[in-house]
Formats: C-alpha cells, structure tokens, sequence
C-alpha cells in the first residue's frame, strides 16, 4: 500500500459543489480505512473503505473508490463501487462509473455516465 498524499490546498467554500479542494489524495495515492473530513476533498487515488462528511467530495477522472459513501454533496468523475448517500445532491459526470445504489435528495446525471444501481430521491 503506498502512502495517502494529503495536501492542503487554499481554502474553499464549504457546502458548495466547486472542484477547489481543501485537500487532496492525489493521482497514484492510495488509502484504505476510514475517512472523515471537513471542507471539501478531491480524491484521484484509490480509497477503499468509507467516507464520511456533511460537506462536498470530489472524485475525479481516474479515481478507483470501493466505498460506502455518505457525504454532503458527491461529484463522481471517476470510478465509485459502492453506495452512495449525499444530503445535498449528487452529481453524475463523464467519465463516471457507480456501481452501487443513490440515496439523494437531488441528482444530476451528464450523458456518458455509467450508474448500475439504484436511486432513491427524498428529502434528507
């Protein structure tokens, strides 16, 4: 197992579905266990276990994440396999591949998305 990077990066406005992040888990990272964080965090690594935050997780193109999910807002460009559960929303885009189920409130799915699973959408 190679050794998360994690680098702080400038500040970012919390709640809100930008790709600034706080910090970073950077391409060729990766991290198995469980993750906890505030503010908002770009994954491009792999992470296999949970994440878990009331705020905005960024998993970009390339990222391999085997996870159960529960975060603020998710916006999936990579590869997730798991579930995901967002009480804000989330978002689907190309390249992006879920194999898992969707609890949220709001969903946004680009063409060229990949999701095998199931959604369930009511308010958090």
């Amino acid at each position: 197992m190679v050794a998360p990077l994690l680098v702080p990066t400038p500040s970012a406005r919390s709640h809100e579905a930008s790709d600034e992040a706080t910090t970073l888990l950077g391409r060729g990272a990766s991290f198995e266990g469980k993750l906890t964080f505030e503010g908002t965090v770009r994954i491009d690594g792999r992470l296999t276990g949970e994440i878990f935050s009331d705020d905005v997780l960024v998993i970009g193109e390339g990222a391999e994440i085997h996870a159960e999910i529960e975060v603020g807002t998710v916006i999936v460009q990579g590869t997730v396999v798991g579930n995901i559960r967002a009480k804000h929303a989330v978002e689907l885009r190309a390249p992006g591949v879920v194999r898992g189920n969707l609890h949220t409130p709001s969903l946004a799915v680009e063409r060229g998305v990949t999701f095998d699973g199931q959604c369930t959408m009511t308010a958090s």
